[in-house]
């Protein structure tokens, strides 16, 4: 029997499928690479598309915070006008009533009652004077509650003293008193008096 030898064959049949697994390999890593690399190019172009976009809105956003910080104080400001002019109106409608409470003053003060002190906080007046008797002081209370820019008179202190020298009884006394009332600050009780 003839012996052949076929192992050359197969060396070659073997160096070429080790050739072309090499080659396909190669390719392979090669195909890979590139899909890596534009995947990392596009991701990266994605990325920074992204931060563009952001740093928009971050500067957009701090365009916005300053025009609200403006607003705000314009809206800070504003309230700030607009109680003042509340104020000024408060004042300008109370001028006259001042010029009417001492009006009342004058016409509620009965015979034989004479003022000392008169002290104003807010709506609160704080009367002091004399009068001849308690009796007089009750009808300028009277008075006073039917008044109509005074209303709640209320006596705080009523003494009665000697007006004459120590240890003389037959002096005339005096009744010193002291009686707080309330302003009434209405536009109606003005137009109601005449």
């Amino acid at each position: 029997m003839p012996r052949i030898n076929l192992l050359p064959w197969r060396a070659e049949l073997r160096a070429r499928r080790r050739n072309q697994f090499f080659i396909g390999l190669g390719g392979a890593v090669l195909a890979a690479a590139l899909v890596i690399g534009l995947a990392s190019l596009v991701m990266g172009a994605i990325v920074d598309n992204q931060q563009a976009r952001n740093e928009l809105l971050n500067g957009e956003i701090q365009a916005l915070d300053k025009r609200i910080e403006e607003i705000l104080d314009l809206e800070a400001r504003k309230d700030r006008l607009l109680a003042r002019m509340e104020i000024i109106e408060q004042l300008q409608r109370s001028r006259p009533g001042i010029v009417h409470v001492f009006d009342q003053l004058v016409r509620t003060l009965p015979d034989g009652v004479n003022l000392s002190a008169i002290k104003q906080k807010g709506d609160s007046i704080e009367i002091k004077g004399q009068a001849e008797s308690n009796t007089r002081v009750s009808a300028f209370m009277r008075n006073i509650d039917k008044s109509s820019w005074l209303k709640e008179p209320d006596l705080e202190v009523v003494e009665v003293k000697s007006t004459g020298k120590q240890g003389d009884m037959t002096a005339p006394r005096a009744s010193e008193f002291t009686v707080v009332a309330k302003q009434v600050v209405s536009r109606e009780a003005g137009e109601a008096q005449p």
